[in-house]
């Protein structure tokens, strides 16, 4: 055994990847413990993507908090509160890319420095992304994820353009409109793929989070009070323009409208990040509720790998409250494990807390579906795979001319999910187009396997961190 293997199990080197509200919440609890955990976080400052920060340089010209936050404003200046009075006892990597796992260690890459990080413990805390359906017109510049457009707000101060449009389904979709038009910006129409209809029968499921759903309805009767064009129930929606966007149609009720607009923002629902969790080995399912495969837990967050363990958007989106408590609850499964005295009132007062999220949760799946017509209505010559142009019309040519019915086989046969996202952005609308055409489940196709690096940097960088990797390891042979 070598001695940094003997170190590793004398004293565990705890890291926590995200430091969003999972992320710092669990550092709260270990470090209450008498622990020292490292917390690696892709950003410049703790937040994550619901509370995150503007940089720290904006100085004077930062926004206040209510205007940042809105009805969070408390709960993000708590948790930024708690990461200020950890900042001490932690040994936090910001603006840091994990981009692989392997084995018992993190690759890094921060501030263009590449570096390896051992572990004996790792508590996955990756957040969510955006579920992207491509329409036409979608790759035309000025068309933005809902996710980016929000990042553009809080960390840049900066909307998206002079008059906007904001399309596709779930509560992000009047968040966003909301917070974009109380800063100012013209939001010339809110566009949902959702019914009324199927709103209204989620409806008990809903009421199991009163104050959540309160909040959703304020933010709708906000928008229409203040005249800005909300349409439910919209169908295929289509960007135009020359070199930049300069309109948007789409259909209800079997018309056809059409809207000026310089800039869209889309998304259909959220996806959790899971690739270090498949790096690391974790064993996955297909889950129901959030339609995708999701890496295995316990109640507690307890991944199938021993001294892994997974909380927050990136196990399965719940939102920032449940994510506070999953991270909460992960840390404690953690000292249980090591050996530590723990209070098991609150690890049930958490269990029971979080599993009553799950109803609320299976009610925003009914209030805002995926538009199920998309994957047959999707044209042919429409641009799945950006990275390596790949259409929807050669994704079905594989099913119908090679058999395909496995979402990696039809990866190996069409480059689809091989460029720089490795699938991050196109994989949902891939597997959906195969689902559709091989006529099979989501979950029969399966899921992408994950390959390093889990999102893009620069090669240059690499290279010359791989080199200078070789180079001290050459001199340190040497030297012995």
């Amino acid at each position: 055994m070598s001695e940094r293997q003997s170190e590793l199990q004398s004293e565990p080197r705890i890291v926590i990847v995200g430091a969003g509200p999972a992320g710092v919440r669990a550092a709260e609890i270990l470090v209450a413990a008498g622990l020292r955990p490292v917390i690696v976080d892709e950003n410049q400052r703790a937040g994550g993507q619901i509370y995150r920060q503007p940089p720290a340089a904006f100085g004077g010209s930062v926004r206040s908090k209510k205007q940042l936050y809105g009805f969070e404003s408390a709960k993000a200046d708590a948790l930024h509160r708690t990461f200020d009075k950890l900042r001490s006892h932690i040994d936090y990597l910001p603006e840091t890319l994990v981009w692989n796992c392997d084995g018992r260690q993190l690759d890094l890459l921060g501030r263009a420095q590449h570096r390896s990080l051992p572990y004996s413990h790792l508590l996955l805390c990756t957040g969510a992304i955006d579920r992207i359906l491509p329409f036409p017109g979608w790759l035309l510049p000025g068309v933005y994820t809902l996710g980016a457009a929000q990042v553009a707000l809080k960390a840049q101060g900066c909307v998206i353009g002079g008059r906007i449009v904001l399309v596709g389904s779930g509560p992000l979709l009047y968040l966003l409109a909301y917070q974009y038009a109380k800063a100012g910006a013209k939001i010339a129409a809110v566009l949902d793929t959702a019914s009324f209809s199927g709103k209204l029968r989620a409806a008990f499921d809903l009421a199991k989070q009163p104050l959540t759903l309160g909040k959703g309805l304020y933010f709708l009767a906000w928008l229409r009070c203040h005249g800005v064009k909300v349409v439910e129930g919209v169908q295929k929606i289509a960007v135009a323009g020359e070199r930049k966007v300069q309109a948007i149609s789409w259909r209800e009720n079997g018309a056809e409208e059409t809207l000026e607009c310089d800039a869209v923002a889309s998304g259909f629902g959220l996806r959790s990040e899971t690739q270090l969790a498949d790096l690391a080995g974790c064993a996955f399912e297909f889950n129901q509720i959030n339609q995708q495969w999701l890496p295995q837990r316990d109640s507690a967050g307890r991944s199938s790998v021993k001294g892994v363990y997974l909380a927050g958007d990136g196990a399965g989106i719940a939102g920032a409250d449940a994510a506070e408590m999953a991270g909460k609850r992960a840390a404690l499964a953690l000292l249980e494990d090591l050996g530590k005295t723990v209070d098991m009132r609150e690890c049930r007062r958490l269990d029971r807390a979080l599993q009553r999220v799950q109803g609320f949760r299976r009610g925003l799946e009914r209030a805002f579906p995926l538009p199920v017509e998309w994957a047959r209505a999707c044209a042919d010559e429409e641009i799945i795979c950006r990275c390596e142009e790949i259409t929807a019309g050669e994704l079905r040519h594989s099913v119908t001319h090679a058999g395909t019915v496995e979402i990696n086989r039809l990866k190996a046969l069409t480059r689809v999910g091989m460029g720089r996202c490795q699938g991050r952005v196109c994989s949902a609308a891939a597997a959906e187009i195969l689902a559709c055409s091989a006529g099979k489940s989501l979950a029969e196709v399966g899921r992408l396997r994950g390959q390093p690096p889990v999102k893009p940097f620069p090669v240059a960088v690499g290279v010359a961190a791989q080199v200078a990797a070789s180079a001290a390891e050459n001199a340190g042979q040497e030297a012995a």
